[in-house]
């Protein structure tokens, strides 16, 4: 089983996401750098992390859309390769056209970094099957572009494939207004796109994953797609 972790200029998770994938998970894990046009077929999955790709100039990920090497994001995912996208890994793939609507400033207009809350919707993913349905994980956030929209037309799609994999919530497990940190439609924190092959969300699952951080709330995500590797 082998991991990719993309690596832009400005990508600063890239080291947290090998580490979980090398270190805690155990599997064969390297960095794919951006000028790479090399095919990715020989990976099970495609990690692209968070940071600020190109300093977030124009907007987040709008430069790293043009990279060679998310052509090849794009090749591997429409061929049905795991593709994950965390914080600006998740503007990337909107912006490339992979996961739907647009990601913009939060509410508040300023950078956010805390815990928060989330709501697992949909367990039957390759990214959440380790999670209950409605169980509730603390998992931090780190981002200035966090705000999750949709038109009402691609809300509504969204809600009928069951394609909202995570919302913000209360310890409880309510989606209230109070426990949406970034004013995100639906309380959307993650989605995945129809095939279920593609996720992208604004927390990091990778920055609570082992006892030593105190919260291994996160590395669910990461024994989701090993499992789901595994059984394939």
């Amino acid at each position: 089983m082998k991991f990719g972790v993309i690596v832009f200029p400005g990508s600063n998770c890239d080291h947290d996401c090998y580490h979980i994938a090398k270190h805690v998970m155990g599997h064969d894990t390297s960095y794919v750098w951006h000028k790479d046009a090399s095919d990715l077929s020989g990976y099970d999955c495609i990690i692209v992390p968070g940071g600020f790709s190109y300093g977030d100039y124009l907007r987040p990920g709008a430069i790293a859309k043009y990279s060679p090497i998310t052509e090849e994001i794009k090749k591997y995912a429409n061929g049905g390769g795991l593709v994950i996208g965390i914080c600006n890994g998740f503007q990337i793939l909107i912006e490339a056209g992979l996961l739907p609507g647009v990601l913009m400033r939060n509410r508040s207009l300023k950078f956010i970094c805390q815990d928060v809350y989330l709501k697992m919707e949909n367990t039957d993913t390759p990214f959440s099957s380790e999670y209950s349905a409605g169980q509730v994980v603390k998992v931090p956030i780190a981002h200035h572009d966090g705000n999750y929209f949709a038109d009402d037309a691609t809300l509504k799609d969204l809600e009928a494939n069951n394609q909202v994999v995570f919302r913000y919530a209360t310890v409880k497990g309510e989606t209230s207004d109070e426990a949406n940190p970034n004013g995100s439609v639906s309380n959307i924190a993650g989605i995945c796109n129809k095939n279920r092959n593609v996720l992208g969300m604004m927390p990091h699952p990778e920055r609570c994953a082992e006892k030593v951080l105190g919260n291994k709330d996160g590395l669910g995500i990461f024994r989701s797609i090993v499992k789901h590797l595994t059984q394939s």
